[in-house]
């Protein structure tokens, strides 16, 4: 496969009827067809709002989904994929992050009025990008038919137009009214934007596809735009999701046999849910996510999420009760908090600048000896981490304004600075990702079993790669679509 010509990158863009539609992966797919097939790809979304996020190699701060797509081109990640991510620290204010670096905090009407300057660097990144790749996929954000904001959006219509992009819309027919949803979404469509939608993709499909035929010709004859492809519910793929919505997903349990009862706590600020993704990999644990305090029971572990509003979730887990289902655990279930769920597990919490909330210092649970104060400088670095009682090494990342400090033995070490402290059954770390080195993991566990008088499994039982799942949903996707339009639309040829 080689572009037609030469000049800057072809495109394409997945937009979604709605959030959760399956864009994100769409996009990952395409990626990873066109490396597949020969080309220099690059993912690209301008505008991501999502607690989910990680830390490209310079130190900046971009999307998670962006990520996934990043490795789906054989890529490292790179603040240019999503120059522009929205970090919602309440229902009407979000922490704005500009090519990886907080720029502040901003409520919803303020940010309308940065977003003129955030289109200017999200175009900006575009082409750069462009300008270095044979391809750029790039990913829409919600739904390109928000009426009340669709004159000023940044990631949809306006960004495929700037970027030449024929637009193609998902919609997830497992929710039903997916043809009602392609047709509404063209209707409020202003005549510029629906010249740039050149079809639509099925996504999520449960059954015979040649069924959909007669909807199909529906489509075609009303619209005058082809559906490309239905694409089928893929089942078993541990892709990490994009956002909290896919939080709820989170639940597992083994078919059979011995299992280990590990809670999750929900938050409504969650942060970087994915880092407990390796835990449903394991023949052994039974993973459940819990936000009532009578849903707890007896667990062999507590897990406590990364948090936007670490101060704000402590007073909603007071609020419903887990705060006190947590204490009354301690001694009884190993507890472990990562990054807020970390300062959480402290005595207190000070928040002087109001980074992330309007209260300036509370109590924390009380569980572990250590103070938090947030700073206005940012953490933001990957790391090679050691974990001491273990001696396993663990890579991951940080990102964070807390600074920790106490009397306690240090459990995660980078060289003399410490990312967690606590002990064999309460214990917290800053490091994301630890979960995902499969020794680490496995050892933790044989842990919790050995406290249940079962024998240890030992060794690895499961090993987290998302690379084989990447490539079942290239295979996916590419076998639902119709891929000779897809590159004829992006100016492509054998």
């Amino acid at each position: 496969m080689t572009p037609k010509g030469r000049g800057r990158a072809r495109t394409l863009m997945f937009q979604g009827t709605s959030s959760h539609a399956g864009k994100s992966w769409m996009t990952a797919a395409m990626c990873r067809i066109l490396l597949q097939d020969g080309l220099r790809v690059a993912p690209f979304k301008a505008q991501n709002m999502s607690n989910n996020s990680y830390v490209a190699r310079d130190g900046g701060e971009l999307g998670r989904a962006q990520v996934l797509q990043a490795q789906a081109c054989r890529l490292d990640p790179d603040t240019r994929m999503n120059p522009i991510l929205l970090k919602p620290t309440s229902d009407t204010g979000c922490q704005i992050i500009v090519r990886g670096h907080p720029v502040g905090s901003m409520a919803a009407w303020d940010y309308e009025g940065y977003k003129a300057q955030a289109g200017a660097v999200a175009r900006a990144a575009f082409d750069e990008l462009a300008a270095e790749f044979d391809v750029v996929v790039l990913e829409g954000a919600g739904s390109p038919a928000e009426v009340n904001l669709k004159d000023r959006d940044i990631a949809n219509m306006h960004m495929a137009r700037h970027a030449g992009a024929p637009v193609l819309l998902v919609g997830d027919i497992d929710r039903g009214g997916v043809y009602a949803s392609f047709v509404g979404t063209l209707a409020v469509l202003d005549e510029w934007e629906r010249d740039l939608l050149r079809g639509f993709v099925v996504n999520k499909f449960r059954g015979d596809a040649g069924l959909l035929a007669p909807a199909h010709d529906y489509m075609l004859a009303h619209t005058g735009r082809p559906v490309l492809g239905v694409v089928p519910w893929i089942q078993g793929l541990s892709l990490p999701e994009e956002d909290g919505v896919g939080f709820d997903t989170l639940n597992s349990a083994p078919a059979e046999g011995e299992r280990l009862d590990l809670v999750v706590l929900e938050l409504p600020h969650v942060s970087n849910f994915g880092d407990f993704d390796p835990l449903r990999l394991e023949p052994d644990v039974g993973l459940r996510l819990v936000s009532r305090a009578e849903d707890l029971g007896s667990p062999d572990a507590v897990l406590l999420p990364g948090t936007k509003n670490t101060l704000g979730d402590l007073a909603a887990l007071r609020g419903a009760g887990l705060a006190d289902g947590l204490l009354a655990l301690a001694g009884r279930s190993e507890i472990v908090g990562v990054c807020g769920g970390y300062q959480m597990l402290g005595r207190t919490l000070a928040d002087p600048h109001r980074l992330e909330s309007s209260a300036a210092r509370v109590d924390g649970l009380g569980l572990l000896p250590v103070e938090t104060v947030m700073h206005r400088d940012k953490t933001l670095c990957r790391v090679e981490a050691r974990h001491t009682p273990s001696g396993h090494r663990l890579v991951g990342y940080e990102i964070h304004h807390g600074r920790t400090g106490g009397d306690l033995p240090p459990l995660v070490t980078v060289g003399g600075r410490v990312l967690g402290s606590g002990g064999e059954m309460i214990w917290g770390t800053y490091l994301h990702g630890l979960f995902d080195a499969d020794a680490f993991r496995r050892w933790g566990l044989d842990r919790l079993r050995r406290r249940r008088g079962w024998e240890p499994l030992g060794g690895v039982t499961a090993r987290f790669d998302l690379e084989p799942d990447l490539d079942r949903l290239a295979a996916a996707v590419r076998a639902g679509l119709d891929m000779g339009q897809v590159y004829r639309l992006m100016g492509l040829e054998p």
